[in-house]
């Protein structure tokens, strides 16, 4: 709910830039590029930190004993590490 808060208000205040840059007839750096860069790194977060798997991850993949509660699912979940890439996954647990 947060995350299109705040996607909502930082493409408001881009489009708000960018039209009173054009009014003016010059581009409005500081506000634009901070607008900018407020909605790629909400878009990067939400690809970035995806939805927990389902299943094992496959082959070269070790479970660790680490477990939480996704504050997000309420769903228990087991982190997989594959020593190869440093990758980490987060399972539903079995």
């Amino acid at each position: 709910m947060l995350r299109r808060a705040l996607l909502l208000i930082a493409t408001l205040a881009l489009v708000a830039a960018l039209a009173a840059g054009w009014q003016a007839g010059v581009v409005l750096w500081p506000p634009t590029l901070f607008s900018a860069l407020v909605v790629v790194a909400v878009v990067f977060e939400n690809w970035r930190y995806s939805r927990p798997a389902a299943g094992h991850p496959g082959p070269g993949w070790e479970r660790t004993a680490e477990r939480f509660i996704d504050p997000e699912t309420g769903r228990m979940l087991t982190v997989w590490f594959n020593p190869a890439t440093g990758e980490r996954r987060y399972v539903g647990a079995d």
